[in-house]
């Protein structure tokens, strides 16, 4: 997983994937990082206390639920993520955002396997929002509660850096 066949500089069959980190070409010196990615998440609660989940459209994990988000773009904090991605996929741009944790997580896309630093943020949504699902991004949402282990246990989502955050929620109020 994540290999090249030929060197994207020199054309060399002679490039190595090292440690899953880097790629080295022993013929040019070409050398490619495989750097983190930046992404963010929103836990939405409902004024029932509920939270806000999408159900995702493509690919990876079509049809598990996941918190409004998506990758940080280059030159945007994960603040402006937070707002865009909001906005982008639920129609509504959050009024308040106060940060939760970051969890690593992996991220299958198309065969690539890209490694990412998953940041989450609680956000606010405007009194009386109208959501609507970003076409090709969100199926649709669901709102769930999420009070105890039973409740997250059977919560089916995407990505466990969410059950993590979820997780340290639940642990913040014992």
């Amino acid at each position: 997983m994540n290999d090249f066949n030929f060197c994207p500089s020199c054309g060399s069959k002679n490039i190595k994937n090292v440690n899953m980190r880097k790629w080295l070409c022993s013929d040019c010196g070409f050398d490619l990082y495989n750097n983190v990615a930046s992404a963010v998440g929103l836990v939405i609660r409902t004024p029932e206390g509920k939270i806000l989940l999408e159900k995702r459209a493509k690919e990876p994990r079509k049809g598990f639920l996941a918190f409004p988000g998506g990758f940080v773009d280059p030159d945007e904090s994960a603040e402006e993520a937070c707002i865009r991605e909001c906005r982008e996929e639920t129609g509504v741009e959050p009024v308040s955002l106060k940060y939760i944790a970051t969890f690593p997580n992996t991220y299958l896309y198309k065969n690539i396997q890209y490694k990412t630093c998953d940041m989450f943020f609680e956000a606010e949504l405007p009194e009386n929002a109208e959501l609507h699902a970003q076409e090709g991004e969100v199926l649709g949402f669901e709102e769930i509660f999420v009070r105890n282990e039973e409740e997250l246990a059977a919560v089916p989502l995407a990505f466990e850096s969410a059950r993590k955050t979820l997780q340290k929620l639940l642990n913040s109020k014992v």
